[in-house]
């Protein structure tokens, strides 16, 4: 007989279900509404390459940036901070903090020997910041570039302590980006090991696998500066690594088709795009160029644009010779201490540009 009692017992184990269920899609909810936490760890420049992917990822509604940490290898620290917090104002994202890293790579008297190492493995290409002087202080750079003082600073914490605290405070939460060398995270996870694991993810801009380097004949920029730093991380046990190097980003140039999309909107950073570029493209209506950085920005974002990868044991040749700096994939069982990374290959070209083009003109 169905009772009363029986009724008042039915209708509480209907409550608690419908409490459970509550409870669930709130909690679905909220992970579904999180932002991806990002930092960005970059040798910063204007616009291309890194500065249009801190763009991309403050003008992006599902990612939270962190900070940025600034490393030397394009520009010197004191430049990447300087050109980090003047774009930060124009984008008017004065609260994200910028963070002065190290000042130079990990092999001892790599600057000062330049020249010498240019005579032992032949002249490299491109130097980066090696091929001129350090300036005195970002304030020094900012102030000859454009011409007053900055109305933010950086933090005062050094980019190591701010990639490992901030980390710490958000475990298996951070991508961390190393778009310029390695030398800032090599050295967070030689001082603080325990963060390894607490890494959600590292997405590197650099190394060079089936195509040449653009530095040497066999080693891409951003690892070249730094090669021992491109090895302690590579080889660290993150949970995951994706490689956007020179085998994806020289599939995709900017063009003046992109570049007269921008242009239909006027605004600070567009601006920045006429004065920057406007020049060469008038020049030369076929000028075209690489973007490397905003590639890497942009899978952060939307994985979905990853149309095509491949896994491979990798490692970075650190022996001071003709191969210093050079990428190595392997597609068996590599080296002691090498482990299995991704490497993006092609990515979806019309949504991505789709994606820049949006994002910048914001």
């Amino acid at each position: 007989m169905f009772t009363m009692k029986h009724f008042r017992t039915c209708l509480t184990t209907v409550k608690i279900v419908l409490v459970g269920v509550t409870v669930l899609l709130v909690a679905l909810a909220s992970v579904a509404g999180a932002k991806e936490k990002v930092i960005l760890d970059s040798d910063m420049v204007v616009l291309y390459d890194d500065g249009v992917a801190m763009m991309m990822l403050v003008n992006h509604p599902d990612i939270e940036l962190l900070g940025v940490t600034i490393v030397p290898g394009n520009t010197w620290v004191s430049e990447g901070t300087a050109y980090a917090l003047r774009q930060l104002e124009v984008l008017n994202s004065t609260d994200v903090p910028v963070a002065l890293g190290i000042r130079y790579p990990l092999r001892a008297g790599r600057y000062e020997t330049m020249e010498l190492e240019g005579k032992m493995f032949g002249q490299s290409r491109y130097t980066g910041c090696f091929g001129r002087a350090e300036p005195a202080s970002y304030l020094d750079v900012y102030r000859k570039e454009f011409g007053s003082d900055p109305t933010i600073k950086p933090v005062d914490k050094h980019a190591v302590d701010f990639l490992i605290d901030t980390i710490k405070a958000n475990p298996g939460e951070v991508t961390v980006m190393p778009i310029g060398p390695c030398t800032n995270l090599a050295i967070a996870i030689r001082m603080a090991p325990e963060i390894i694991p607490l890494i959600k993810r590292v997405v590197y801009m650099g190394g060079a696998f089936d195509t040449p380097g653009n530095t040497t004949p066999s080693a891409e920029f951003n690892w070249w500066f730094d090669p021992e730093a491109a090895k302690m991380s590579v080889r660290a046990r993150f949970a995951d690594q994706l490689i956007v190097g020179l085998d994806v980003c020289e599939k995709y140039p900017f063009n003046k088709k992109l570049f007269e999309r921008i242009m239909a909107v006027d605004t600070p950073i567009t601006k920045m795009f006429k004065e920057k570029y406007g020049p060469s493209f008038e020049k030369d209506p076929n000028y075209t160029r690489l973007v490397w950085d905003t590639i890497a920005a942009a899978v952060v974002i939307d994985p979905a644009l990853i149309v095509e990868e491949e896994t491979r044991w990798i490692d970075v040749n650190s022996d001071y010779n003709l191969d210093y700096g050079r990428s190595l994939g392997y597609h068996k069982q590599g080296p002691a201490g090498t482990q299995k990374v991704r490497i993006l290959l092609a990515i979806d070209e019309e949504r991505f540009w789709n994606m820049m083009v949006d994002l910048l003109t914001k």
